[in-house]
């Protein structure tokens, strides 16, 4: 069997099976493609599942090194790495293909960028002025959308996922039900003020089936990401807005200001829906970082 027909079949398994995200999909077929797409001119031909069992620790050096030439840098690397791993991990496991050669090669050491929230001055001006971007209905869509991203820390992709009927409703303490990475579910709590704002949405949603997108783009479709970016990215424009001001910086503020207001780790690592604690500790350099940003810029000897 080809190397390449199996790639198809992992990447159908991710999507099928693990209901992997089509972004996530999306990333290891490239990633893995270009590993298959080494190989082809490293070996002269197009690899076999037999070829790829006999791979010695030189070839994923070469492949590594090749991505190194072509301005790959070391986070894009070691995402290579881990995608082929996975797919050497499936192979193992659907075809019995065992190469023990890829776990000897570390990864590359990255250091990852600590989240950058906005102040809460800022947050809460995104999530209460937004509608002035807009007009009409869309100006309501728009408080409704950044209110609930900031309000209870969603991702862009978890609030435009949600249906009419998941809303929640005014005048309750009903948590909302959101589906997150991995089809894993959680409910997060949603405050009185963005309940208010989803109502008053709701007052003009144009469509009332129960299936029907919470949040609807112009033309009646599920509101697409994109659009949602470029609204905040002309609010930041329009009102002088730091570059990091988006979406998904909004989803880091409500963890940031929740941690500096003293909420536990754990607490916050079951509403943001990481699977990981050490994500959500992420969270604790940020704040350091601001109590140390406070102490410099105020210490009379700062």
């Amino acid at each position: 069997m080809l190397a390449e027909a199996a790639r198809l079949e992992f990447l159908d398994w991710l999507a099928l099976e693990r209901r992997s995200a089509a972004l996530t999909v999306e990333s290891y077929a490239s990633d893995v493609g270009f590993f298959l797409g080494f190989l082809s001119r490293h070996l002269g031909n197009e690899p076999s599942l037999a070829d790829l069992a006999d791979l010695r620790l030189s070839d994923f050096r070469a492949w590594l090194a090749e991505a190194a030439n072509k301005g790959r840098g070391k986070t894009t690397r070691a995402r290579h790495v881990s995608a082929v791993r996975t797919y050497f991990r499936f192979l193992a496991r659907r075809h019995g293909v065992d190469n023990a050669q890829l776990s000897l090669i570390t990864l590359p050491k990255t250091s990852k960028p600590l989240p950058r929230a906005l102040s809460p001055d800022q947050a809460t001006q995104v999530a209460r002025e937004i509608d002035e971007i807009s007009e009409g209905s869309l100006a309501l869509r728009d408080t409704a959308l950044f209110a609930l991203l900031y309000g209870s820390g969603l991702r862009i992709g978890e609030a435009l996922a949600l249906n009419r009927r998941d809303a929640p409703c005014e005048g309750t303490d009903a948590a909302l039900r959101v589906l997150g990475k991995g089809a894993k579910e959680r409910m997060v709590p949603v405050l009185p003020t963005v309940r208010a704002v989803i109502a008053d949405w709701l007052a003009v949603h144009w469509q009332t089936e129960p299936d029907a997108p919470l949040f609807l783009g112009k033309r009646g479709k599920r509101l697409d990401a994109a659009v949602a970016q470029k609204v905040l990215r002309d609010f930041r424009g329009r009102y002088g807005l730091p570059d990091h001001a988006t979406p998904h910086a909004l989803r880091h503020s409500f963890a940031t200001h929740l941690l500096a207001g003293g909420a536990d780790l754990r607490a916050i690592q079951d509403l943001l829906g990481h699977a990981s604690l050490s994500t959500t500790q992420r969270y604790t350099a940020v704040d350091t970082q601001q109590l140390m940003d406070v102490w410099r810029k105020t210490h009379p000897r700062g």
